[in-house]
This record gives C-alpha cells, sequence and structure tokens, in this order.
C-alpha cells in the first residue's frame, strides 16, 4: 500500500510540474490575451498537502475553516467510535462465547468506518471545490453600462 501511495504522489507532482511548465510561457505582442490570476493546479496541489490551503490560495478564506472543523469532527468520530470497538473487541477475545460483545463490536467498527468514508469524501471534496474555485476565479458578472442589464463575462485561454 505505501508504494502505490508514493508512486501516486510523485505521478501527481510530475503532472503539476509538466503542466506548469506547458502553460507558464506568456504570449506577446498580443495585449488583450487573457491570463488567469489563479492557477486551478497550483490550487489542487496545495490542497492536497493541506486541506483548506487552496481555499486560502483562492482568497475563499470562509472556506479553510470550515473543512479543518468538520475534518476535526469526523477525526473525533472515528476515534470515538475505534474507542469502543478496541474495547469491545477485547472483551470478545477474552470471551469468545459472548455473542452480543461481537454484535456491539461490530456496530461500532461499521460507525467507526463510516467516519473514515466522511474524511475521505471530505479530502476529495476539498480537492475538487480548490479546483473549481481556482478556475472560477475569474469569472464576472458586471452590469451593463449600457443599460440596466446584467452582462456574463467568462475569459477561458487555449
Amino acid at each position: 500500500m505505501k508504494l502505490s501511495i508514493n508512486h501516486i504522489i510523485k505521478v501527481l507532482a510530475f503532472v503539476v510540474l509538466i503542466h506548469s511548465v506547458e502553460f507558464s510561457q506568456q504570449e506577446s505582442g498580443n495585449d488583450s490575451a487573457f491570463v488567469m490570476h489563479k492557477s486551478p493546479w497550483g490550487a489542487l496541489l496545495r490542497s492536497a498537502v493541506i486541506p483548506g490551503w487552496g481555499q486560502i490560495y483562492n482568497q475563499s478564506y470562509i472556506k479553510a475553516p470550515i473543512i479543518w472543523g468538520a475534518a476535526a469532527w469526523f477525526i473525533y468520530g472515528w476515534n470515538y467510535y475505534n474507542d469502543f470497538y478496541q474495547q469491545y473487541k477485547d472483551l470478545y477475545q477474552q470471551n469468545p462465547n459472548a455473542e452480543e460483545y461481537r454484535d456491539i463490536r461490530e456496530i461500532y467498527r461499521d460507525e467507526r468506518d463510516m467516519f473514515a468514508i466522511y474524511l475521505g469524501l471530505l479530502y476529495l471534496l476539498n480537492l475538487i471545490d480548490a479546483y473549481v474555485d481556482a478556475q472560477l476565479f475569474d469569472f464576472t458578472v458586471e452590469e451593463n453600462p449600457g443599460g440596466s442589464q446584467y452582462m456574463l463575462g467568462l475569459k477561458i485561454k487555449f
């Protein structure tokens, strides 16, 4: 398992490096070319290293404490149910004939595993939010100076 995680980290770092080198060149001679202010892959990588850092990079300051609070709650829940799981696991190992200890142990294990799943989903949503927020950082909704209608402006560089 550890070997595969190391490979995933190396591949992710390589992709980010190649992506940043490929798009780092500026077009010269064209003053109207759009330049993104925030790098979506940079925000994603920041959030992958420290959850919430990508949101701070995107200037979505209120989202980072929400992510940290939710992560703290899920870690607390995992520890809480893991303590009960270990307690009933030990009781069941001491007395294998007590089926109620086994059943209670399974309930606490299921609850503990659900909190681990919640934590993993939070991490994934943190990455998605950082990427999308950086991608839409330059999206503007401005009032049309010629009238009372609103104008949507979306700039994409290919």
